[in-house]
């Protein structure tokens, strides 16, 4: 058996074919949902990038007990769990996040890995002479601004991006190895996620007409732009999209050439959305997640069964899919695991939960029963208490600092620490989260989440959901304080 997954950054379930949208041009995603499974209702577990990669290899929920940061040393990992059990891993990756001091510990988990640089202002290209940088939308400036004009230089044609690169490794290793038994290939690239740079060929699928200044990569906050600036951005968006479609056709192209739909499973999936203007914002992690960055597109193509062009509706996360390979190269899930293989979800739309929590650390924590939405948030401005509790005390791109850490204390083992006591250390507020009140939609009749409802009975229903949740999560006791909920 072998399994193939191609997992993108920042892609939109609303701006799919096969989920409803009708101006993207997105054939291969649209062969994609024929050949196989569609999930309506796939939700992410914790928010953005890393602890949703961390879930990848865990099975369970991060966001409750640290912000970003890497694997931990009780953490149990998916691909080096397949390879101990003689199933070769591989990566190829132009995630930049991996090679920082936040993400340091996946990659090293497969049994070979290979990189692509240059995405969002990766420190890659050195230049010291200033680059030239053209008028534009937005709130942008220091090194990641700069750094990305820089690397733009050395990409100017399509085989020269991080994606083209990281598919062509993929591409490979699937030519090399087709004929041989036991493997697991993750195919991951950066792309859609901003800024929004691709090729005058996918730019030319969306004619339209605008006079503004350079707009591909929206600021996280607000959206203050013109009407034509916001529908110029979702069109950048839109072209590095059926980027993506075009390089994933190329998968399933070899797919039907080597005959792997006998014997291979794919899955393709994402982290987590993105908002391009709705709701009047931009991008995540500044606003409750609403459905477009936090109701994830999700196919899955599995031999055994061999259901194809069929749709479930079943609720599923992230901390499922290390549980569905694990039980699909017949390799036993570990304790702590608390996802569940979706072996019969695909077959029979069986129910694998009754709801979802989804969330990042120190924001409001969510539920979803898949017909409701309840956004729970902070109870008091301030947002304390708050702790990271980790073993591994880095940020996004740096270490804890000296003054972080001068406050830390050694905390109790958690149920899947393997008897481990983390380090606890006092939490950054993330900013711009807390503005927003307790939000509770019915989904049924505001798909859009545009008119948050009133009703006691079931906000109390979606908060026993909740708590019950955190609960099974070992979520530590100051997440219930910090929420103002009893349990």
């Amino acid at each position: 058996m072998k399994a193939i997954m191609v997992m993108f950054d920042s892609l939109n379930r609303h701006m799919l074919p096969p989920y409803g949208c009708e101006w993207v041009r997105a054939p291969n995603f649209e062969r994609l949902a024929r050949h196989g499974v569609t999930f309506e209702n796939s939700y992410v577990g914790s928010m953005p990038c890393m602890p949703a990669r961390r879930e990848m290899h865990t099975g369970r929920y991060n966001f409750l007990h640290r912000s970003w940061g890497p694997l931990e040393p009780f953490d149990d990992s998916m691909p080096q769990i397949l390879g101990e059990s003689g199933i070769y891993t591989h990566l190829a990756s132009d995630h930049g996040h991996y090679w920082e001091d936040g993400g340091c510990t996946y990659h090293t988990r497969y049994t070979t890995w290979e990189i692509s640089r240059g995405h969002e202002g990766d420190p890659w290209k050195g230049q010291i002479a200033d680059p030239e940088i053209p008028e534009s939308v937005g709130r942008h400036s220091g090194r990641m601004w700069r750094q990305d004009w820089v690397n733009r230089q050395h990409m100017q044609r399509e085989e020269d991006q991080p994606q083209a690169k990281t598919f062509a490794q993929g591409l490979e290793f699937i030519e090399t190895n087709h004929d041989q038994d036991n493997w697991f290939l993750h195919i991951e690239t950066f792309d859609p996620h901003e800024p929004f740079y691709t090729q005058a060929q996918y730019k030319a699928l969306y004619p339209h007409h605008y006079d503004g200044p350079h707009f591909d990569w929206p600021p996280y906050g607000p959206a203050h732009e013109t009407p034509a600036q916001v529908q110029h951005a979702r069109y950048e968006y839109a072209a590095s999209l059926s980027m993506c479609d075009a390089w994933l056709g190329k998968v399933l192209d070899l797919m039907d050439k080597h005959h792997l739909w006998d014997d291979t499973m794919l899955i393709v999936n994402t982290d987590h959305g993105f908002l391009l203007g709705e709701h009047d914002w931009w991008a995540k992690c500044v606003q409750p997640f609403y459905g477009e960055v936090a109701h994830s597109p999700l196919f899955i193509w599995d031999p055994r069964c061999g259901c194809q062009h069929e749709r479930r509706t079943a609720l599923v996360q992230t901390i499922d899919l290390p549980a569905t390979l694990l039980e699909f190269f017949g390799v036993p899930l570990p304790v702590d695991m608390q996802g569940a293989p979706l072996r019969e979800t695909i077959a029979t739309d069986k129910p694998v939960r009754h709801a979802a929590l989804f969330g990042l650390h120190g924001g409001h924590v969510n539920v979803t029963d898949g017909r409701y939405v309840y956004m729970r948030a902070p109870a008091t401005p301030e947002n304390c208490p708050l702790h990271n509790y980790t073993l591994m005390p880095t940020h996004m791109r740096a270490r804890f600092s000296v003054d972080e850490l001068k406050h830390a204390e050694l905390a109790d083992p958690f149920s899947f620490t393997k008897g481990c006591r983390t380090i606890r250390v006092p939490a950054r507020r993330w900013p711009g989260s807390h503005p927003f009140q307790t939000l509770l939609f019915d989904l049924r009749t505001d798909p859009k989440q545009e008119n948050p409802i009133q009703d006691a009975d079931i906000e109390a229903r979606m908060i026993q959901q909740l708590v019950r949740l955190m609960e099974e999560n070992d979520a530590p006791r100051e997440q219930f304080t910090r929420l103002g909920l009893s349990h």
